[in-house]
């Protein structure tokens, strides 16, 4: 039987469920994968900022697993689809099947309708299907038929895509890029992160099957109430105005050809928010705003090609643009 966490015996949350929830997630998530807090860290920062996320690494650096792990510490429901170029957009969203018995069409419902959705290599799904995805993203809910059906509030989609492989693959547009809150990066393990995979597959023939590990739900009331701190932390005029400095840069600056939309705006400032809230502290200062900056930002950019063929990246172009923006004091 597993136990559920909560935030302390004393039912104390106050401004620190946030924080204890990522320390929790980590320390969980840890027994599955080895290293890579900054895509758990990301990955619950999406959930928690009620976003979706974009996760870009080459095959076998447990990117599915990671999402799958998260969802089961989040105690969230968790469905999986795998993208090939004939996907129809039924096979995400559903159908209207129709019933000889009661003469009428019902909704017979798709692996949309769940809490976690990962959909695995999204670049390879036609791009009628990706397109199915963007109201469920962007409204929460599926219209078949004419009829709005609504989603579950905590419905988040984590979309993986190799970055090496483009043979019969669709790239995703700006506009469905955009939606995303979050592209998560996810490198190669270190040195040590790799041993520690070796021994843990060494050690049990079942290293990757989750109902094996003993992973503790987080309290839902914790999780609720982590949402509610993200939103009410408190940011200074101040840094309003850094936030727009910062995305108005990147519309005139010299390797961009697309700047950051007023969507990402939006974004980075609840993203800046939920980093703030990481730390235990219900107030922003511009070092959250740093923090957050990349993975908002690197895949709302569009750099000039005589850039690109320069080396430079959109990590590098975000790099210099908030070195080029003053601080506020």
């Amino acid at each position: 039987m597993t136990q559920v966490i909560g935030v302390s015996e004393s039912g104390q949350r106050g401004v620190r469920a946030a924080a204890g929830l990522f320390e929790q997630g980590r320390r969980q998530v840890g027994q599955v994968i080895a290293g890579q807090q900054e895509m758990v860290d990301q990955a619950l920062l999406t959930v928690l900022c009620g976003g979706h996320a974009l996760l870009e690494g080459v095959p076998g650096v447990a990117k599915t697993l990671a999402v799958k792990t998260v969802g089961r510490f989040l105690g969230l429901e968790f469905k999986r689809v795998q993208g090939t170029p004939d996907m129809m957009p039924a096979d995400i969203l559903g159908t209207s099947v129709f019933s000889p018995k009661t003469n009428e069409f019902s909704l017979h419902k798709g692996p949309v309708f769940t809490q976690f959705l990962l959909a695995d290599e999204i670049n390879r799904m036609p791009p009628r299907t990706q397109a199915a995805l963007l109201e469920s993203m962007e409204e929460r809910q599926v219209t078949m038929d004419g009829e709005a059906h609504l989603l579950d509030g905590y419905f988040t989609v984590f979309a993986t895509q190799n970055p090496l492989e483009f043979e019969g693959t669709y790239p995703l547009p700006e506009a469905q890029l955009d939606r995303f809150l979050l592209k998560i990066r996810v490198p190669y393990p270190t040195l040590a992160e790799e041993r520690m995979v070796l021994e843990r597959h060494h050690g049990s023939a079942e290293a990757k099957d989750l109902a094996s590990t003993r992973i503790d739900p987080v309290d839902p009331m914790m999780l609720a109430e982590a949402r509610r701190e993200i939103r009410a932390v408190r940011v200074e005029p101040e840094l309003f105005d850094y936030v727009l400095a910062l995305i108005r840069r990147t519309r005139e600056w010299p390797t961009i050809v697309l700047g950051a939309s007023p969507r990402a705006a939006t974004s980075l400032l609840l993203a800046a928010k939920a980093y703030a809230a990481r730390e235990g502290r219900d107030f922003l200062i511009p070092d959250d705003v740093k923090d957050a900056a990349r993975p908002i930002l690197r895949h709302r950019l569009v750099l000039r090609p005589e850039a690109e063929l320069e080396g430079f990246d959109t990590d590098r172009v975000v790099a210099d643009v908030l070195a080029a923006t003053p601080v506020p004091k």
